[in-house]
C-alpha cells in the first residue's frame, strides 16, 4: 500500500551556521517525534535535494553568503510555499517587520525558548498540511471538470449561476429533459452530492474555467 507523503513525520529544516544551535534544535525536534535536517548554509540546503512532504524551514537571519531574509524573498518569488520561521541573535524591529510582511510564521530572538519554537513549528506544519490538502482537492476538482463534455460544462455554469432547468433549456436550445440528463451527469462526474457542493467546487476551479 502506498504511503501518503503527509503521513510521513514532518521534517523541520534548520539553516543556521552555529553548530551548537543546530544540534540543540535537532535534539529538541526529535524529542517530540519530528525529523530534523540541519544545514550550515543556504547553499548546503539547496544542494541536498530533500523529499517533498510536510514541514517548515527555520532560518537564521545572518548566514554565510546571502541572508535569511534575502533567501525568504527568493523562495517567495519562486512560489515555494514552505513556511518559514526566523531565529536571530541580532534582530531589530526592521528585520522582524520585513520577515513578517513577507509571510514568515514567526520571528524569534535567540536564545529561543523551546516551547515558543515548538508552538511556531506546529502552526507552520499545520499550515503546510492544509495548503497541501487544498492543492490536492483543487487538482481533483479540476480533473473531474476536465472529464465533462462541452455541453455539460455549459449546463454546469448555468446551474451554479442559479438558473432553472427551463431557463437553461431555452438559453441552450435544448429540451428540459436533456438539461436534466446533463445535470445528472455533471453531478455524477464532479462527485457533487448536492447543488451547494457543486457551487463550492465551481468556486475553487481556476478562474479561467466556466462556472468559477
Amino acid at each position: 500500500m502506498n504511503v501518503r507523503r503527509d503521513d510521513i513525520p514532518p521534517t523541520v529544516i534548520v539553516i543556521d551556521d552555529d553548530d551548537d544551535v543546530r544540534e540543540s534544535l535537532r535534539d529538541l525536534f526529535r524529542s517530540v517525534g519530528m525529523q530534523a535536517e540541519l544545514f550550515g548554509s543556504i547553499q548546503d540546503y539547496l544542494g541536498a535535494g530533500l523529499p517533498d512532504h510536510p514541514g517548515c524551514l527555520i532560518l537564521d537571519v545572518r548566514l554565510p553568503g546571502r541572508s535569511g531574509l534575502d533567501f525568504q524573498e527568493e523562495l517567495r518569488k519562486a512560489k515555494v510555499s514552505l513556511p518559514v520561521i526566523f531565529i536571530s541573535g541580532h534582530a531589530d524591529i526592521a528585520m522582524s517587520v520585513r520577515a513578517m510582511k513577507a509571510g514568515a510564521v514567526e520571528f524569534l530572538t535567540k536564545p529561543v525558548r523551546p516551547q515558543d519554537l515548538l508552538d511556531a513549528v506546529n502552526i507552520a506544519i499545520e499550515d503546510d498540511r492544509a495548503r497541501r490538502q487544498e492543492t490536492r482537492d483543487i487538482a481533483g476538482i479540476s480533473t473531474a471538470y476536465e472529464s465533462l463534455s462541452p455541453r455539460e460544462r455549459e449546463v454546469m455554469a448555468a446551474v451554479v449561476a442559479g438558473c432553472l432547468n427551463k431557463q437553461i433549456a431555452a438559453d441552450l436550445g435544448i429540451t428540459e429533459a436533456t438539461v436534466k440528463l446533463h445535470r445528472g451527469q455533471v453531478m455524477r462526474k464532479m462527485g457533487a452530492g448536492s447543488l451547494a457542493n457543486l457551487v463550492r467546487m465551481a468556486d475553487r476551479l481556476p478562474r479561467s474555467k466556466p462556472g468559477s
